[in-house]
């Protein structure tokens, strides 16, 4: 939503394709303390309704649909949903993760609304006054265990670590060990959920002993990680290991026009604070990227004739004493169509070019590139003779 808000207000034509719910994994935290600009901290839903008023006041065209495949190859691409093809002219990918599983026996069978949630804020009030199960010892899962503790009447928490040990930060730890309603299960891990049409007992396997305990519930909240929603991507963009787009410091992929955000991406934080960085970023350079396609196409590849491109720094001595001796030489041969970029400023539209964004002539032909000449050992003279052979 941030990347719409800024393409929107760079008065893009902006389409924000969402599959279930807008705002993602951030919808369903219930208190979120650490956002800038809210002291007394706020709910994930209501910064999301938030960050939606904000972009469809620039006009950001918001439509639920999923999207099943892409053809990001080429100047324009393609997003393809169920019903319509998008075609657009970049692309930014923040379809962020979604909740891992325990791969224990029976999993599949409670998933979807029969025992096993993803989710405290969406479905604690169905179990009031019950007993349930948090898997994890991560932010998340302490956090809502205590959510949980204002509806259920005992949760229990399984945690793989010795007794003491957890991955959460040290107040929401602190909390939770003085909470009565809050009973540790120490070195466990989820073997097996059991239960007819709905959840009844989650059996935990002791990891140093083997022995297999059986805990009766009526619930059981997974909070142990995430994986990056990247399936459709695969093949088409870079990597690593585990599935998270890789991309550099401006959000670009391996494919020019193509932008990650957010938890989808390579990083050490994921955070919303660090989401809504992404964006930006991501939005910027989708906006700058359009602009250079549409500069770079009227001034270069849609040129008929001769053309001769300095590709100049202007930092540099060289390329300064070289300016005039360029412009000098392309008056002499008025058929000869002169342009420059300053790749101190525009290193990425000379990479177009095949200069590699450093200081070099480029010789071209009806918008085609015919050589690129490098300043190390050039001389006017060559530069002449060169110009004289694109002539001809």
């Amino acid at each position: 939503m941030t990347a719409a808000i800024y393409t929107g207000r760079a008065r893009l034509k902006t389409m924000l394709l969402e599959k279930t719910l807008l705002g993602g994994l951030a919808t369903y935290t219930n208190e979120i303390e650490n956002y800038p600009g809210f002291p007394e901290g706020t709910t994930g839903q209501g910064l999301m309704q938030l960050f939606e008023q904000q972009a469809k006041k620039f006009n950001v065209k918001i439509k639920l649909a999923e999207v099943k495949e892409v053809d990001l190859e080429g100047e324009t691409k393609v997003v393809k949903t169920f019903r319509t093809d998008y075609h657009a002219k970049a692309v930014i990918i923040a379809t962020g993760g979604k909740p891992r599983l325990t791969g224990a026996k029976g999993e599949e069978k409670f998933l979807f609304g029969k025992g096993i949630s993803f989710c405290a804020t969406c479905d604690a009030a169905y179990y009031t006054g019950k007993e349930v199960m948090v898997v994890g010892s991560g932010d998340a899962a302490i956090e809502e265990a205590i959510f949980l503790t204002k509806f259920a009447s005992k949760v229990y928490i399984s945690v793989i670590h010795e007794e003491g040990i957890m991955d959460a930060n040290k107040v929401a730890q602190e909390q939770a060990l003085k909470n009565e309603k809050i009973h540790f299960i120490w070195n466990t891990m989820v073997d097996e959920f059991v239960g007819e049409e709905t959840l009844e007992t989650v059996i935990l396997k002791n990891i140093k002993t083997g022995e297999r305990l059986p805990v009766r519930v009526d619930g059981c909240f997974l909070f142990i990680g995430y994986e990056p929603d990247t399936a459709i991507f695969r093949g088409i963009l870079d990597m690593n290991e585990r599935g998270y787009i890789l991309t550099d410091e401006m959000m670009q992929t391996n494919i020019p026009g193509v932008f990650a955000a957010g938890d989808v991406r390579e990083k050490i934080l994921r955070q919303v604070a660090t989401a809504v960085g992404d964006g930006a970023v991501a939005g910027f350079m989708a906006e700058r990227y359009i602009a250079e396609t549409d500069y770079f196409n009227s001034e270069f590849r849609d040129v008929r004739g001769p053309q001769l491109v300095f590709c100049y720094d202007p930092t540099d001595a060289c390329c300064r004493s070289w300016m005039p001796i360029i412009e000098d030489l392309v008056k002499r041969h008025p058929q000869i169509k002169l342009s420059k970029i300053d790749v101190y400023k525009s290193k990425s539209l000379a990479e177009r070019l095949g200069a590699k964004g450093e200081p070099c002539v480029v010789l071209m032909q009806d918008g085609a590139i015919a050589q690129v000449l490098s300043l190390e050992g050039l001389s006017p003279g060559i530069v002449e003779e060169r110009i004289k052979t694109l002539s001809a």
